[in-house]
């Protein structure tokens, strides 16, 4: 990225960033995938340096700023340490920003603060059993009663969830009524009923923490409801549009941290007299890496602007998260090829990059829901 592409203000942040991956991310990476350890000490230091209020309303704690700085700061983080990313994405364009967007002035004057300046977490509670990409299929419930809804069902896969203390739940005032019933609830985690059960035996992301959250009856205030009744599933897909920029971002750092690991082994390591880096092979490998990401990034940095600018960006957005997590993919795998054999063993960084590069292309809408969405908006069909 040059300073052709990144304003003055831009360039600061990202070097600011990329200076706490460098120095602080990066090194603890390995351990805290091993261990599968909660990484408390980079949560603390992303929120030292007032990241997690980017994007939100200065009036209620946060530090404003614009999409495409967003995706400057989750492209940088995600270099460092893949597993802290996640953390930052669900709790800050999830959670945080489905408050800021739909939130009374109560809503977010009570919550918005503690989550904007990282002294609580926040977590998204879409997915269920039943439900991934069918987001209609829920069957959560949420039965209004004496002034309060009683939740009740389960959702998979919850990032955060062991650690959070505000949850966004999704759930349905009537099953028949399918996407039209479904609607958006701010949880506190010390309510009754409200059960989590962390879940465990990830391929990667190993320290973002995934988590089973059971409802049975939990009672929830009918002043935590975000937005009208029924207004849920749409509140919903305007966040997930939204955040999907941050997931393309994320994509994009892996993919840089899988290359730079490449190009760095490869000047090292000798074959036949000779660094592999001087074979045309090795050279071909690092040229297409190269050009992918530039154009993965690219893509990126055009959504968000056009987030920013408040124009139509839900196709670019989608584009630049199946092309960006296909990149990650594919150069994870090319430096895993380049390292060899020592590529296929942790604590080379190259594994890692490869275990965490996969669900990119599956969580915040698959890579098929995102050819789907492209299509549907490039052919106006349903």
């Amino acid at each position: 990225m040059t300073e052709f592409i990144l304003s003055e203000e831009e360039l600061l942040l990202k070097n600011t960033v990329r200076e706490l991956a460098d120095q602080e991310l990066s090194p603890r990476a390995a351990g805290y995938d091993e261990t599968g350890e909660f990484p408390w000490e980079n949560v603390r230091q992303i929120g030292d340096l007032g990241l997690f209020g980017l994007t939100i309303d200065e009036e209620y704690g946060g530090s404003g700023g614009t999409s495409r700085q967003l995706a400057i700061v989750v492209e940088e983080i995600a270099r460092g340490c893949a597993a802290t990313s996640v953390i930052y994405v669900a709790h800050l364009s999830l959670c945080s920003q489905f408050i800021n967007m739909f939130g009374t002035e109560g809503q977010k004057n009570q919550f918005l603060p503690p989550l904007a300046s990282g002294q609580e977490l926040g977590a998204f509670a879409l997915t269920e059993p039943g439900s991934g990409s069918d987001s209609g299929a829920m069957r959560t419930t949420a039965t209004r009663s004496n002034g309060q809804y009683l939740l009740s069902g389960s959702k998979l896969y919850i990032t955060n969830g062991t650690e959070a203390s505000t949850f966004v739940v999704l759930a349905s005032h009537d099953l028949s009524l399918r996407t039209r019933g479904v609607d958006a609830f701010i949880v506190e985690r010390d309510l009754p009923g409200f059960e989590v059960n962390p879940q465990h035996g990830k391929m990667g992301m190993r320290a973002s923490t995934t988590s089973e959250l059971v409802f049975d009856g939990c009672p929830v205030p009918a002043e935590n409801r975000l937005g009208d009744e029924g207004d849920g599933f749409r509140e919903t897909m305007q966040v997930l549009n939204a955040s999907r920029i941050g997931i393309a971002a994320q994509a994009v750092g892996i993919a840089q941290a899988a290359y730079e690991s490449a190009v760095s082994y490869a000047k090292q390591r000798e074959a036949f007299g000779q660094p592999i880096v001087e074979f045309q092979g090795t050279q071909w490998k690092i040229a297409d890496m190269a050009t992918r990401i530039d154009a993965a990034r690219l893509l990126v940095h055009r959504a968000a602007s056009l987030l920013d600018a408040g124009r139509p960006f839900v196709t670019e957005a989608s584009m630049a998260k199946l092309f960006a997590s296909r990149v990650a993919v594919e150069t994870a795998d090319q430096a895993v090829q380049i390292h060899g054999g020592a590529g296929y063993f942790a604590p080379t960084p190259a594994e890692r990059y490869f275990r965490d590069a996969k669900v990119t292309e599956i969580y915040e809408g698959s890579s098929e829901v995102q050819r789907l969405i492209i299509a549907r908006n490039l052919l106006q069909t349903r």
